[in-house]
């Protein structure tokens, strides 16, 4: 297994795979509410069988070159994730996504952990589009967009129904001309 440094030794980025499912479990506990403010997540994975499941989804996703799935460890512990919730090489097109418990919050550790899963994308993998996606009233998540130099795109209002409740969401995105233009300042 690998370990990506996020920046200091105690911050790693490292694949998320089903035989972790307890790891993960622990961590949604920890993090649920937090969590599942706007991300739904934290409903998927509720016992050790169906965090086991999610996980093994995004194994079958990346499998099929379809998605991939990694944790972010802070001082050995796992705190939260980033994705590619949708990859399509042939399309050239992927979205990203994270989420993190409230332990890690304001360590700019999703930011360089999705800088990272962008370069690979782009520089490895050809992607073209990145898109972002995140409710309007997640302003952690749109934060993070802006400090990636993502484009706003639009609105999809009341698309997400979530919790009794419809959420605008906000579509953001990088194209690689873009990304590269970016990572070379």
């Amino acid at each position: 297994m690998f370990a990506i440094s996020l920046g200091d030794e105690a911050a790693e980025l490292r694949p998320l795979e089903p035989w972790q499912a307890e790891e993960f479990l622990a961590h949604m506990d920890r993090g649920r509410d937090f969590i599942g403010e706007f991300i739904a997540l934290a409903a998927a994975a509720t016992d050790l069988d169906s965090a086991r499941a999610f996980l093994h989804s995004y194994a079958e996703k990346q499998a099929a070159d379809g998605g991939r799935i990694y944790g972010i460890w802070l001082d050995g512990t796992l705190v939260g994730g980033v994705l590619f919730r949708v990859f399509d090489a042939a399309l050239e097109y992927c979205e990203v996504g994270c989420w993190l418990e409230p332990a890690a919050v304001g360590k700019g550790l999703v930011t360089r952990a999705v800088r990272l899963l962008i370069d690979w994308a782009v520089v490895e993998r050809g992607i073209h589009r990145v898109e972002w996606m995140a409710a309007s009233g997640n302003t952690a998540s749109v934060n993070v967009a802006k400090r990636l130099g993502m484009t706003r795109e639009g609105v999809l209002r009341d698309a997400f129904p979530y919790r009794g409740v419809r959420h605008d969401m906000e579509v953001w995105s990088v194209l690689a001309p873009e990304w590269r233009e970016l990572r070379s300042r």
